[in-house]
């Protein structure tokens, strides 16, 4: 009698690799401030404290016998800002001196060990530490424009931060970061961008949506999530989120406690974004956004998925419930 083969599992830690403040009105979008000021503090320069929550993946199983997919023992999902930004572009957003090296080097884990990234999508402040300025006396991966959120800096030097790493992003996402498509006329950086070229895994998943329509608000997407999730390494799926950027997704996997665990991009990317209405000025599209977070809210609460919210500042893993006609959160710390 043949049996059915234990699915791929994971073992995963939290990693905070940075706190940073946003402007809050933009982390809000159409919500005013007289609202959200209620649960969110505000600096004396309108920012709210936000975290680059990122996840570090070990393989705890073996991959199928007849699995041709990539299988590193250990994997990275999201990577935050880096340490590439200057002094004055630092101050704008308050960011704190570490990066995803440091959460690493926390938790004994070398860079040259990473064998695979995944990003929910390529802006700065979930892409910028692919790459690291280069050291004295190391010979650089790239030079070139350095990122810059006051002015222009020139040229610089970088390196990849995971040397053996490939990267997976959609394939929707790498077009658009390289066109440099989004409402912010920075956040998608060539230094960050073109030195991972060649490392470059494009992932193709189903829309919820077909292209080029405006679904209603009530409207269900195409099928469910486990029928739209794209199985990238054994055990590790991604899915389309769209509304913040056209090519965002969220990160699947079962943990070694058999929980399913996904790592939520900026759909919602706080507890306090749990609202229908609760989309970022960031978005490009804020209706398509609210959409989305109404499908995956419902598909959490269905299916007892443990979130991760990439943004969090406090307790970023959270279970979702059915409550009157929306959703509430619950944390789940460890």
């Amino acid at each position: 009698m043949s049996q059915t083969p234990t699915p791929v599992r994971y073992r995963w830690q939290l990693l905070r690799a940075g706190r940073f403040r946003l402007d809050g009105g933009s982390m809000f979008g159409l919500i005013p401030r007289v609202i959200w000021s209620r649960s969110v503090p505000a600096d004396d320069k309108g920012r709210i404290e936000v975290q680059h929550n990122c996840l570090l993946l070990e393989r705890a199983d073996d991959p199928p016998p007849a699995s041709t997919l990539p299988a590193p023992r250990l994997i990275l999902i999201e990577v935050g800002t880096g340490d590439k930004l200057d002094a004055k572009s630092r101050a704008i957003f308050d960011l704190e001196d570490r990066s995803i090296l440091t959460a690493l080097h926390e938790v004994d884990c070398r860079a040259q060990d990473i064998g695979a990234v995944v990003v929910s999508h390529l802006h700065f402040d979930h892409a910028g530490a692919l790459t690291r300025l280069a050291r004295p006396g190391e010979t650089p991966d790239w030079t070139g424009p350095a990122s810059c959120f006051a002015g222009s800096r020139g040229d610089h030097a970088v390196k990849l931060s995971f040397p053996d790493a490939k990267v997976f992003t959609q394939t929707r996402e790498w077009s658009d970061a390289l066109a440099n498509r989004s409402v912010m006329t920075r956040t998608y950086f060539k230094d960050h961008l073109e030195p991972i070229k060649d490392r470059i895994i494009a992932v193709e998943s189903p829309r919820p949506y077909p292209l080029g329509s405006i679904p209603d608000r009530d409207a269900d997407p195409i099928g469910t999530v486990a029928t739209r999730r794209t199985q990238i390494m054994p055990g590790l799926f991604v899915f389309l989120v769209p509304g913040h950027t056209w090519g965002q997704q969220a990160i699947q996997f079962t943990d070694t406690s058999g929980r399913t665990v996904t790592f939520t991009p900026d759909v919602m990317p706080t507890i306090n974004h749990l609202g229908a209405a609760y989309s970022l000025g960031y978005d490009v599209e804020p209706y398509t956004s609210s959409l989305s977070r109404r499908w995956f809210l419902d598909e959490a609460a269905e299916h007892n998925w443990l979130l991760v919210l990439d943004h969090e500042p406090g307790e970023p893993r959270q279970r979702v419930s059915r409550a009157d006609n929306w959703f509430t959160l619950a944390p789940q710390p460890d």
